[in-house]
């Protein structure tokens, strides 16, 4: 029968007789069995309620606690904690969550800007750009009792005691062309292992480019030897980052990548470990590397920037 043959028999619409055979199609009598999600009466709220629960949550903080929770608003205001939340989806409020920033005071700061962002945005041709940088501090963490493997329904554990089988640092060239990566573990993170690194870029780079490298304001980037050393190779030229301002070396985007990927949920049992699944990854990585597109203009960022400091000034 059609549509309309089921409707004119049941005495309701053609639209509805379509909407329950569809339903009954897609979910058999289960799916006739109840309303489908996202129908029913809308919940109403009042706008003063409304008002109440946005002026709570930008002004107010609960006692004993340093944020608002949906179910400890809803006690106070006297309504549903769906309901709260519903006003703080609405307004885009979310007190459970904040941000971790940092206003760079770099007085140099639009110069450097302008100039990092610039080898990102535009290169110089026949020239290579490499982010470099150290990640320091990593791990050879080794678990004291074996975790459970992930099941159907079952998430993988990992106990939350370790032995520490000694640290290690990556140091790391991000060659921003191709993607690839030039790096090393060493011991420590002195100018002695930074210019390791340097002679290591120079000895896996073409010897007639030039090199602009892009690093932070670390002292061993800036220490006496390392200047000479540069002196006596001038295809190298450094191009440093404003102070506090991290995010802007893209190399830091590929330290998450490797701790997210390979060494948050490792488990290495020595320091030989450690540095065999880092090079491994590195290989792998290079085999068949993706850059990184940098999108962001200067002026986009400093008006950001700005934007920030003006609010923290009010």
């Amino acid at each position: 029968m059609t549509d309309e043959a089921i409707g004119r028999q049941e005495a309701v619409t053609r639209q509805k007789a379509a909407r329950w055979r569809a339903r009954y199609l897609e979910a058999g009598l289960a799916g006739l069995l109840k309303d489908k999600a996202g129908r029913g009466r809308p919940v109403k709220i009042k706008p003063e309620q409304k008002a109440e629960v946005v002026r709570r949550t930008l002004e107010e903080t609960p006692e004993m606690a340093t944020q608002w929770s949906t179910r400890r608003m809803g006690r106070e205001i006297g309504m549903a904690a769906s309901t709260v939340a519903l006003i703080w989806q609405a307004h885009g409020l979310k007190p459970h969550l904040a941000r971790g920033f940092k206003l760079s005071k770099d007085k140099r700061f639009m110069e450097k800007l302008e100039d990092v962002v610039g080898l990102y945005l535009n290169a110089p041709e026949h020239a290579l750009v490499l982010s470099c940088d150290e990640k320091s501090q990593i791990q050879a963490l080794d678990r004291s009792q074996p975790g459970l493997p992930l099941r159907q329904g079952k998430v993988a554990t990992q106990t939350h005691d370790y032995k520490r089988h000694g640290t290690t640092t990556l140091f790391a060239a991000l060659n921003l062309a191709d993607g690839k990566v030039i790096g090393t573990c060493q011991k420590r993170h002195r100018h002695q292992e930074w210019l390791r690194l340097l002679r290591l870029i120079d000895a896996s780079t073409p010897p007639e480019k030039p090199l602009h490298l892009i690093v932070d304001n670390y002292s061993t980037h800036k220490h006496e030897k390392v200047r000479r050393w540069l002196a006596k190779h001038p295809r190298f030229h450094l191009h440093f980052t404003p102070t506090s301002a991290s995010w802007l070396n893209m190399v830091e985007r590929f330290f998450r990548d490797l701790t997210i990927n390979r060494l948050r949920r490792g488990i290495f049992k020595s320091l030989d470990e450690l540095h065999h699944a880092i090079d491994s990854y590195l290989a792998a990585h290079n085999r068949s590397p993706k850059p990184f597109i940098w999108t962001a203009k200067a002026s986009d960022i400093l008006a950001k920037v700005q934007r920030a400091r003006a609010a923290q000034n009010t």
